[in-house]
């Protein structure tokens, strides 16, 4: 990659001032294989704890998802909470609870196949599910249906939006499962999240189910996050982004807003999701990652602050305290959650999840099942009235990147005109020119009259008069392609491109967003890490 000269000399320092916090901690250092034994129902109750802790925070944040995009929610804005918030979600607005219903699926696949099941089984359930995806995901079940399983449905090259937020919001399930066994958390994240995401997308999920893992047998948050970090490759964006966070934060311990604003200057620039390039909008899996390690860091062990200040973070402010509501809940353990927090609960824990017949009573039990066998099949042993767990000295996973070598340079967004229906056969319908090494096209088709019947529209790609593809996209939501067209691998010179309908019947229409056009050499002006 161009540009990386100042990398070695940024990473040492930061590696320093981390391993220097890392010598300071008193917190006891498990060795390798230690035997950590804990009471069965202490176990349950932090598993519980888990789980109730993701729809506490889901909900807390629900009003303020992507409302605050670049801009932190101020002390002013007030974000309600009282007895009956939850149950109204549950019953107006379930979909809030995709972070939930999202896991539920792949331990729903543990639990009818096996903690072997493997990656195809869990693409399927994920893909045919009735649930609306968006991002990643979206982009993955369209690959899935059409053909293309996983890894290749999460592949950056296949799938626009590969380090997206996505499956860290849905890895809680991987954490809970592995107490005290981060390895083992991070080998179940390994071929669920290479479904519908890669490198940074893949290590957000390792991050939260590491820091799930490890809030079993820490009290101490900073320890948590610190060794959850060891999970990550050092190379990564994704790794420097929180180490980042973790200094910051003893450079500015009394502050969490500015740590805020050290975060938004040097690691808010998206690279990779086209609905972010060049925009506010952040759904990245790093600088939302950092939007949780900032409430747990600051919350210092305050449920109520850590949820709080994981929200009033802005961007996915639901996602992000529903993550540290919920490796915090596994921490304290559901007794020990504040009754204020849990205000409500009991309203909702009996109900089923949206698209699902597993409710927060279900899988309490189903966790709780899962977790066990977890802990035989890695070494540990479960008596009457006790496990024995054997820890697991973590170590980093594989290396990836996404998008290597590109850097964005243009976002074209203008008024191409009306891209009405009826277009006859070859009648071209778009054409645009750009100069770059490759270029994502930010679109939709639509139905102008919702009674119309859905539809799979097609359409073909010309790149330089040459047919890159024939591209067919479904009207229905479910079954949409998430943008038009993507080529990551343009040599690097002066291009056209044209879409052309192929069967666009009357009542449909095809609709250009946007163009964002990347370059192998990243602009004078911008920094990439």
């Amino acid at each position: 990659m161009k540009n990386h000269l100042k990398v070695p000399i940024a990473l040492a320092i930061s590696l320093m001032l981390f391993n220097c916090s890392t010598e300071k901690s008193t917190e006891k250092i498990f060795q390798d294989g230690e035997i950590i034994r804990m009471g069965k129902a202490n176990l349950k109750d932090k598993i519980m704890g888990g789980w109730a802790g993701q729809v506490i925070g889901c909900t807390y944040g629900g009003p303020t998802e992507f409302q605050w995009n670049g801009t932190m929610i101020g002390d002013h804005v007030p974000i309600p909470w009282d007895e009956n918030q939850m149950l109204w979600w549950f019953e107006n607005s379930p979909g809030l609870y995709d972070d939930v219903y999202m896991d539920l699926t792949f331990v729903q696949v543990f639990e009818e196949h096996g903690l072997d099941a493997p990656a195809e089984l869990h693409a399927r359930a994920f893909a045919n599910s009735e649930y609306p995806l968006w991002h990643a995901n979206q982009a993955a079940r369209y690959n899935i249906l059409n053909g293309m399983m996983p890894p290749a449905s999460g592949h950056w090259k296949n799938n626009p939006h590969a380090d997206d937020i996505d499956f860290q919001i849905e890895a809680d399930f991987a954490g809970l499962m592995s107490p005290g066994m981060i390895n083992a958390a991070s080998a179940i994240t390994d071929p669920i999240a290479h479904i519908m995401n890669y490198g940074d997308g893949w290590y957000g999920g390792v991050f939260v189910a590491a820091m799930y893992s490890q809030a079993f047998i820490s009290d101490d948050i900073q320890f948590v996050v610190r060794e959850a970090l060891k999970a990550i490759p050092q190379e990564s964006r994704f790794y420097k982004t929180i180490a980042d966070v973790i200094q910051w934060h003893q450079m500015y311990p009394d502050d969490w807003k500015r740590t805020w604003f050290e975060i938004q200057k040097k690691w808010t620039a998206e690279k990779g999701c086209p609905d972010g390039v060049f925009k506010a909008f952040n759904i990245d899996a790093s600088v939302n990652a950092a939007y949780i390690v900032l409430g747990l860091l600051y919350g210092d062990g305050d449920y109520g602050k850590t949820i709080d200040i994981s929200t009033r973070a802005g961007y996915d402010s639901d996602c992000n305290p529903s993550n540290a509501a919920g490796i915090l809940g596994t921490m304290m353990g559901y007794s020990n959650i504040p009754d204020y927090w849990k205000q409500g609960l009991d309203k909702v824990e009996s109900k089923k999840f949206a698209y699902t017949d597993i409710s927060l009573l279900d899988v309490y039990e189903i966790g709780y099942g899962h977790a066990l066998q977890m802990i035989e099949r890695n070494g540990g042993k479960i008596a009457d009235e006790q496990v024995e767990i054997k820890y697991q000295k973590v170590q980093p996973v594989r290396f990836e990147e996404s998008f290597q070598g590109l850097y964005p340079v243009k976002r074209i967004s203008k008024t191409w005109g009306d891209l009405w229906s009826g277009f006859g056969p070859g009648k071209e319908a778009f054409k645009e020119k750009f100069t770059g090494s490759a270029v994502v096209v930010s679109g939709r088709v639509e139905k102008k009259n919702r009674n119309l019947p859905d539809y799979e529209l097609s359409l073909d790609v010309y790149l330089n008069d040459t047919l890159m593809e024939t591209v067919v996209m479904p009207t229905r939501q479910n079954l949409r392609k998430h943008e038009v067209y993507w080529n990551y691998e343009l040599p690097e010179q002066a291009h056209e491109i044209r879409l052309v309908p192929r069967d666009f019947p009357e009542g449909y229409q095809l609709v250009v967003n946007a163009l964002i056009i990347y370059s192998n050499t990243a602009p004078g002006n911008q920094t990439y890490y």
